[in-house]
């Protein structure tokens, strides 16, 4: 049900990440387990944007996997992240839905919802933003429950964009505390909610990491200072 091998991610350093996981390898004897590791080796590359040396990695994956294995949904996911990434969502989309589709015949429910996240990405946003909120909120697992964060807001942007704000906000309040701060600021001032646009903002300002891009930030404060 979790994923097993998340905690050895560190997305802000890829080569810690990659030397954890190639310390892993070194010590796992099945192959579907090497498998599992080539996978998130190849993403870290598709992180690096090197694509080729992604899909190689995910090509020794593929060689060593059983079928209807986590290790397949693995690849699956990482292929289908590399297409995406490299600018080609139409091979990339087949390959989330089937990774979302093996992963929660399997209970692998970690990677069905990170599967949903990502076709949401592509295509048809609210029904698979909701195909993997329908698991991480039926899910008592602290894990799974972690995709609630993405995925509402997600779905609060792409409500957002659509202009249909009610529903936004209304997604952006199912959000774990803090989390959708910046988008809860933009819905209410859509709303003509002047005074809590500005709490949320001065929230989300408070909350911005050091390296958020200077157009947002200054957003932020437009709405905090009532503008």
């Amino acid at each position: 049900m979790e994923d097993r091998l998340r905690e050895l991610w560190d997305f802000a350093d890829l080569s810690a990440t990659e030397t954890r996981f190639r310390e892993l390898l070194e010590h796992t004897s099945s192959d579907d387990e090497k498998a599992e590791v080539l996978t998130q080796l190849g993403r870290v590359e598709g992180l690096r944007g090197a694509f080729d040396e992604g899909h190689a990695l995910v090509d020794q994956a593929e060689d060593l996997v059983t079928a209807d294995s986590t290790a397949r949904v693995r690849v699956l996911l990482e292929r289908g992240r590399l297409f995406r990434s490299a600018g080609a969502p139409e091979q990339a989309q087949p390959l989330f839905i089937a990774a979302f589709v093996l992963a929660r015949t399997r209970g692998d429910l970690f990677l069905a919802a990170d599967a949903a996240h990502m076709a949401a990405l592509i295509d048809d946003p609210e029904k698979w933003t909701r195909q993997g909120l329908e698991i991480a909120e039926n899910s008592d697992n602290e894990q799974v429950r972690h995709w609630l964060g993405p995925l509402y807001n997600n779905l609060g942007w792409y409500y957002f964009e659509n202009e249909r704000f009610d529903e936004a906000l209304e997604a952006f309040d199912r959000c774990p505390e803090g989390y959708a701060e910046s988008g809860k600021a933009k819905t209410l001032k859509a709303l003509g909610r002047p005074e809590e646009a500005a709490e949320a903002a001065q929230r989300a300002l408070d909350l911005l990491p050091d390296d958020s891009p200077d157009e947002w930030v200054d957003e932020m404060e437009a709405i905090a200072n009532g503008e």
